[in-house]
């Protein structure tokens, strides 16, 4: 189908506003020499109202052609299509919901958007792995393409993704990602934090404050060196970090990656943008100090990596690590691999103060194991089921990352639908970890749903909070590693308990969505084990 642009020009405030109508759905664009010094008229107001209304009878106007046995779902509204079905800040709950009517994949429509929405343990699975060359893509997200520009690992598609990831998983594993040698980084930034946490003398700390220890070995694998945690570098970091986290839970954020085109309108991913920026800027230095400190035969970091090989790739003439993928990808690291371990270990110490009986359980068998006070080791883990167990349960329990849009990289046929190629699809992490025919309690927090009659931990195929298939978590190693170190030794040398004047039940366990689902701000007290 060929594209239509309609221009208005507004000569009076010398900008242009036009929009663009093709297959795939509509884009407005400005060009303006004085944007943001005339607020609109009423005739400015009234041409993009025309505008949008426009857009909708066109997209209303494809969606009488044959549908070609497209997954069932809703009918859209004008402008909206199943926003009012859903909420903005839950929406993994909303498909869940919506699948009881619907069936595990059906399809709905984000404002102008249509998605395909696949729930329940086994349509995931068979999409992420049966279909996986299908489902590969990522769709073009507008926050992400504003901030990476289809750089990156996380965020990137085709050939450049396909690269990219391969280039990270091989030098993370030369890093020593889940073995031994990050193992000793790990038990190293251990030490710091039950100094950290000891610093505090049983007094109300921020449960934040567990943040520092995964950020550093994140900081550490990319570039060779940890933080002092009083560093105003590393604090700056936390702080931007933490920020940006929220933002990207804003109900206005998700407004925007809905209707990019009211962008001029919304504040909360202009700030994102600029926040990321600060963090680039912290990024980029450090990347300098590593391309002039570089030793070719001795790489001690993930950025002495990519700097390698974006010197081979000159020398050859080819241009896939070039600044812009260098950065992005380092970025894609610090932010994903520092706020998904990091919130995980605040929500273990959070539930256990709520549930004081299984942390109490967790330090009987840790003393058993650990009887000399020595710290643990990763092959403690097959003699810790129960601590084991109620980490796998933490995860579980909280669906950290309710899902991750893929896209379609080819026409697909699944289930008997048929899905376009590039159509997003959200595979629903949440709909698995809380899929009632694998779980008996799926809404509690169980620790025995990994644990058999005698009490021996059990591996549960429906555990999928990294995802799976080929764009599956490429720090799964490392997180798991990094959560039972750090969980273990904390547990060991520290009981939790709510501030004085508060008991149990006031600790608030109900997640604050935002790039993961996060539990609120709130303190804690640390009582050493006697």
């Amino acid at each position: 189908m060929k594209r239509i642009k309609h221009t208005i020009l507004f000569p009076a405030a010398q900008r242009r506003i036009s929009l663009q109508f093709s297959a795939g759905g509509c884009r407005l664009q400005r060009d303006m020499a004085i944007w943001g010094l005339f607020p609109l008229t009423p005739y400015e107001t009234f041409v993009l109202v025309a505008l949008v209304v426009l857009a909708t009878l066109w997209r209303l106007r494809g969606s009488g052609r044959p549908s070609l046995n497209l997954p069932p779902g809703p009918p859209p509204l004008p402008l909206v299509g199943n926003l009012h079905l859903i909420n903005i800040k839950r929406q993994d709950k909303s498909f869940m919901k919506l699948s009881e009517k619907y069936g595990p994949v059906f399809m709905v429509h984000l404002g102008f958007q249509k998605a395909v929405v696949v729930t329940g343990y086994q349509a995931v699975r068979e999409a992420l792995l049966s279909n996986a060359d299908e489902f590969l893509d990522r769709p073009p997200i507008p926050i992400f393409t504003e901030i990476q520009h289809g750089h990156g690992v996380f965020f990137s598609s085709g050939e450049l993704w396909k690269s990219t990831r391969r280039f990270t998983m091989s030098s993370l594993r030369d890093l020593g990602m889940g073995k031994k040698l990050i193992e000793g980084r790990i038990v190293e930034e251990l030490h710091y934090l039950i100094e950290l946490v000891k610093s505090f003398k049983g007094e109300p700390f921020k449960l934040r404050s567990f943040n520092t220890a995964p950020t550093n070995i994140t900081f550490a694998m990319l570039f060779g060196d940890r933080f002092e945690y009083a560093d105003p570098t590393f604090v700056t970091l936390l702080r931007l970090i933490d920020e940006v986290m929220i933002l990207l839970g804003s109900p206005f954020l998700h407004l925007f990656n809905f209707y990019p085109f009211l962008g001029f309108f919304l504040r909360p991913h202009k700030m994102i943008v600029r926040k990321v920026e600060e963090v680039c800027v912290i990024l980029r230095k450090h990347i300098q100090v590593c391309k002039e400190t570089i030793n070719a035969n001795c790489l001690r970091s993930y950025t002495d990596a990519l700097l390698f090989r974006q010197k081979e790739e000159e020398n050859r003439g080819t241009s896939t690590f070039d600044d812009a993928n260098v950065v992005a990808s380092v970025l894609d690291l610090v932010m994903a691999g520092t706020e998904t371990t990091a919130t995980t270990l605040q929500w273990a110490v959070l539930l256990l103060t709520k549930h004081p009986e299984i942390q109490r359980k967790v330090q009987e068998e840790i003393e058993s194991v650990l009887e000399s006070g020595r710290l643990p080791t990763s092959e403690d883990r097959k003699h810790l089921p129960f601590s084991n167990a109620v980490i796998h349960e933490v995860q579980r329990f909280v669906t950290l990352l309710p899902h991750m849009p893929r896209c379609t990289a080819v026409d697909t046929h699944f289930r008997g639908y048929f899905i376009p190629k590039g159509t997003t699809v959200i595979p629903s992490l949440t709909s698995v970890l809380l899929d009632k025919t694998q779980w008996e309690t799926p809404d509690q927090f169980n620790p025995n749903h990994f644990l058999d009659a005698d009490g021996n931990f059990v591996k549960k195929e429906a555990f999928l909070p990294f995802s799976t298939g080929r764009r599956n978590c490429l720090g799964e190693s490392l997180a798991k590693m990094e959560l039972f170190l750090f969980f273990v030794g904390l547990f060991q040398r520290f009981s939790f308990r709510p501030p004085p004047g508060s008991t149990e039940s006031d600790v608030d366990t109900v997640a604050v969505p935002g790039f993961t689902m996060r539990p609120r701000a709130q303190k804690i007290c640390a009582v050493p084990c006697e």
